[in-house]
């Protein structure tokens, strides 16, 4: 589906710059020259990014922030600054903005800004979707993903958000083996610089937390490999 970009801008060599290369990268795009208008646009019609210029006429950047975020709007804002403007850029991520661009900018970064905003945001609402508030059980641990908590006999876990990313990532595939690599690539990105023994420690703090629960879920070392979650064995089985 192809995204929808609101610019709010009135300055019309930069706005028709924002609107020619947005199209031309594959966003649907939506320019306003005012900011009323602009805010009323924004109100009324869904889009995945705006593009927000501080200095506008009728109403400026701050305000329609302030007011679409007062309203429960969380549509992703990057605003546009002026050059040495630290105040604009504090101002305007305090009041909910996304990130910013600095005046002048050049047409890759602005495409950069915009694809990792729209990337974030759009793995943020795949996460909650996907949970949506959900409890996994395994063993004495309940876990809930939208919380990142873990509750074990009705006692909190307290979990780093990493610890909680591996153990929620290997409950999801009990009894597979997961490899080093693939741990860090899930939870730490692909282009994360450490190395593997991050993943190690995590899993040691994790299996400490763990060891509180007379039924809880165990991570087994595979040597050279990785890891594995086994489930606990129901009461009254045997080997």
């Amino acid at each position: 589906m192809t995204q929808k970009v609101l610019v709010i801008e009135d300055e019309p060599t930069l706005a028709r710059l924002l609107s020619y290369n947005l199209t031309q990268e594959g966003y649907d795009t939506t320019v306003i020259d005012h900011g009323a208008e602009g805010l009323q646009v924004a109100m009324q019609r869904s889009f995945d990014l705006i593009i927000l210029d501080i200095m506008l006429p009728g109403m400026n950047g701050f305000e329609i922030l302030s007011r679409l975020r007062q309203s429960g709007n969380v549509t992703p804002v990057v605003v546009l600054t002026a050059r040495n403007a630290e105040e604009e850029v504090v101002q305007g991520l305090k009041r909910g903005a996304d990130d910013y661009i600095t005046k002048p900018f050049g047409v890759a970064e602005l495409l950069a800004r915009v694809s990792a905003v729209l990337r974030r945001t759009s793995s943020e609402e795949g996460k909650m979707t996907e949970s949506n508030d959900k409890v996994i059980t395994a063993g004495d641990l309940s876990i809930f993903p939208e919380r990142y908590e873990v509750v074990l006999n009705g006692d909190s876990i307290p979990l780093r958000p990493k610890e909680f990313e591996v153990l929620l990532y290997l409950v999801q595939r009990p009894g597979m083996v997961i490899t080093r690599d693939d741990l860090m690539n899930v939870v730490w990105g692909f282009d994360y610089i450490g190395g593997q023994r991050t993943v190690d420690v995590h899993v040691s703090s994790l299996r400490k937390k763990l060891e509180l629960g007379q039924q809880s879920v165990q991570i087994e070392s595979i040597r050279g490999v990785g890891y594995k979650l086994v489930m606990p064995k129901k009461l009254g089985t045997s080997k």
